[in-house]
């Protein structure tokens, strides 16, 4: 059998049953050989919380996101999820995987065209085959979940709207209630308020929270607002020139640590 254990069925094995939601083991990424953006992260998420990953641009905060789904290849480590060395496995087996990963984007990828409901019923289709989603033949039960999403996020009244008439915080709400719609055991949201207003802001870590609390699942949130991140996350992780240099509680960010994050102290003022 393979190492990779990719004959596991994913429906049959749990969160509960696995050691931890996520680990991730000296985990590298390079785009340009020797020149690394990611050198030997090393993360373990054991609990149902809002982790918030801090740090300057470039430093590989939407990279480490990136492998974690396999958006980008890792070049070295492990990331174990669900029993599951993402960094070995292919195919079939790692788009089952990826069911089980919301994913939030700081540009929101919706689909333009499409209404907003249909946007959030396509969070289902990494479970309908390829006849289904051509079809989109959606279950009764899915369309109402999707409704009911919609309603959580304030957006009843815009389901058959196109996504492109909707505002950047409208859109925001919409990436998210479709990652919630997979179901997923983690929640993935790359810088998902870098391009909103304060206010905005707020409501969408709100929510963001909220589900994470609803469903018992961890949130990894990249961003750069340090006060928002202490704000709602329970865990920080300050990252450096490709490392991990925090990693604790929020009440742990002092102004000497975001200076060795951040570097300089004149932004501070």
């Amino acid at each position: 059998m393979s190492k990779t254990k990719s004959y596991i069925d994913l429906k049959e094995v749990p969160m509960s049953k696995t050691k931890s939601y996520l680990e991730i083991k000296n985990l590298k990424k390079w785009y340009v050989p020797g020149d690394l953006i990611l050198k030997g992260i090393n993360i373990s998420i054991t609990k149902p919380e809002v982790i918030a990953i801090i740090g300057p641009s470039g430093t590989g905060k939407s990279t480490l996101l990136r492998c974690i789904n396999r958006l980008v290849d890792p070049n070295g480590g492990e990331i174990i999820f669900k029993d599951l060395d993402l960094c070995q496995i292919k195919g079939s087996t790692l788009r089952k995987v990826r069911r089980h990963m919301g994913m939030v984007f700081q540009e929101y990828n919706l689909v333009e065209r499409l209404s907003v409901i249909e946007n959030v019923l396509t969070g289902r289709l990494g479970y309908m085959t390829s006849w289904q989603a051509f079809r989109k033949k959606f279950s009764q039960k899915d369309i109402n979940t999707a409704y009911e999403l919609l309603k959580t996020v304030g957006l009843s009244d815009h389901a058959k709207k196109r996504a492109d008439s909707l505002s950047g915080g409208q859109r925001q709400r919409v990436g998210i209630a479709r990652a919630v719609m997979q179901n997923p055991d983690i929640l993935l949201a790359d810088e998902p308020t870098s391009s909103l207003d304060p206010k905005t802001a707020v409501e969408i870590m709100e929510l963001i929270t909220d589900f994470s609390k609803k469903n018992n699942i961890p949130a990894i949130v990249n961003m750069h607002d340090v006060k928002l991140a202490q704000r709602f996350a329970t865990r920080i992780i300050g990252m450096s020139e490709g490392y991990v240099v925090y990693d604790g509680e929020p009440s742990g960010i002092t102004d000497t640590l975001l200076k060795e994050i951040y570097g300089g102290e004149e932004w501070m003022e």
